[in-house]
């Protein structure tokens, strides 16, 4: 850039007293102080304009590689299960072909799935009682007579 000394400064200032006036040299100083100031905002508004899309630029190249690697790694484990797959249902082929069932078992028919059933009492159980506690759940049983003379007011004479 332009290389101003100490010296070019105060020639330069000692014109523009003599040349401007001292009444009106403090109000320009300060008007290019602010269009100085201005012109350096703008530079680093462009300067980090331009460090935002170099930064999205590479960041795009990142994310380009990154899908292509997932991409490839995709493939190749499609690749295997596929091969694996039908190496398996080669050898389930030739492994079904050697064996001869007999006609009865054949005709049976297979058992049907049935669900197993729930034991809700042994999933209760499996809560912590710190926890029943804390939600308010209850523990024990009570009768209605005794949920009643619980929850009875004070001083009530039946």
């Amino acid at each position: 850039m332009i290389d101003f000394g100490f010296d070019k400064i105060a020639l330069i200032g000692a014109v523009a007293l003599i040349v401007i006036g001292p009444e009106k040299l403090p109000k320009l100083a300060r008007t290019v102080g602010h269009m100085f100031g201005k012109a350096q905002r703008y530079v680093a508004d462009v300067k980090a304009e331009v460090n935002r899309s170099i930064e999205l630029d590479e960041l795009k190249k990142m994310r380009t590689q990154f899908q292509d690697a997932a991409r490839d790694v995709e493939q190749s484990v499609h690749k295997e299960v596929n091969d694996a797959s039908s190496a398996f249902q080669t050898d389930w082929n030739a492994l079904g072909t050697g064996i001869d069932t007999p006609h009865e078992t054949l005709a049976s028919p297979a058992p049907s799935y049935q669900r197993p059933k729930k034991n809700w009492r042994l999933k209760r159980g499996a809560t912590p009682q710190w926890y029943k506690h804390r939600n308010g759940v209850r523990t024990k049983a009570l009768s209605g007579a005794a949920r009643v003379a619980r929850f009875r007011p004070p001083g009530f004479k039946t």
